[in-house]
């Protein structure tokens, strides 16, 4: 093969792996193009009952019912998952774990006060925060950085909403790390047992937030 065609060879496999290469990229970037701000959807896809990790969907995890008739085995009924344990802060210093509000149903909310889904969602959780605060502890976790978020900033944004739930800080990034929080607003509903009811990634809706507290009162 002469050079001319050696070079005519390379320029035209060169051209067929920019084809594939592009078709493989349309096909990817069509199936995990994101949801717009705010937009809740319902083909959710279920996490590992074995396991915290979040899925790329909105919807986490579902510890609910399987439809299955009550003679059923308990051995093919769904495992539960224990929520891991994790320690955060007052606004006032005073350290906390999850573990300390074991025997309460608990709706841990993780968020930041520049993030513009979770500002969406904040009248949501004051409004059952207002409903539900006797039976239902609401932690709602923010996650200082100390560069984009810090101690202060999330403070100053709840108190100038006027929201009454009290705030959470979690400042030495536990949490994120321990729940694989990739993205925010991040909400885990957890039952009086302690274990994981559901779990959202994104913005939540007033009626989904109300549906999933209900199924976590005892």
């Amino acid at each position: 093969m002469n050079q001319k065609a050696k070079i005519l060879f390379g320029l035209g496999v060169f051209l067929l792996f920019l084809a594939l290469a592009y078709a493989a990229y349309s096909a990817l970037a069509e199936k995990y193009s994101p949801e717009p701000d705010g937009q809740v959807t319902k083909s959710e896809t279920q996490s590992s009952p074995n396991s915290p990790n979040i899925s790329p969907e909105e919807q986490i995890s579902d510890q609910g019912n399987t439809g299955n008739n009550n003679d059923q085995d308990d051995s093919n009924k769904p495992k539960k998952t224990a929520a891991p344990d994790f320690q955060f802060y007052g606004t006032d210093g005073t350290v906390y774990k999850l573990s300390d509000f074991h025997g309460k149903p608990v709706v841990i909310n993780f968020w930041a006060s520049w993030c513009p889904p979770c500002r969406q969602e904040m009248p949501h959780f004051d409004a059952a925060y207002q409903t539900h605060k006797d039976k239902v502890a609401f932690l709602m976790v923010d996650l200082v950085d100390g560069k984009r978020e810090t101690e202060t900033s999330g403070q100053e944004f709840i108190k100038k909403e006027g929201y009454s739930f009290p705030i959470y800080l979690d400042k030495d990034n536990q949490a994120g790390l321990i729940y694989g929080i990739s993205s925010i607003p991040t909400t885990i509903f957890v039952d009086s047992e302690g274990y994981i009811s559901q779990g959202y990634r994104g913005p939540v809706s007033a009626r989904t937030l109300e549906r999933e507290i209900k199924k976590i009162l005892p």
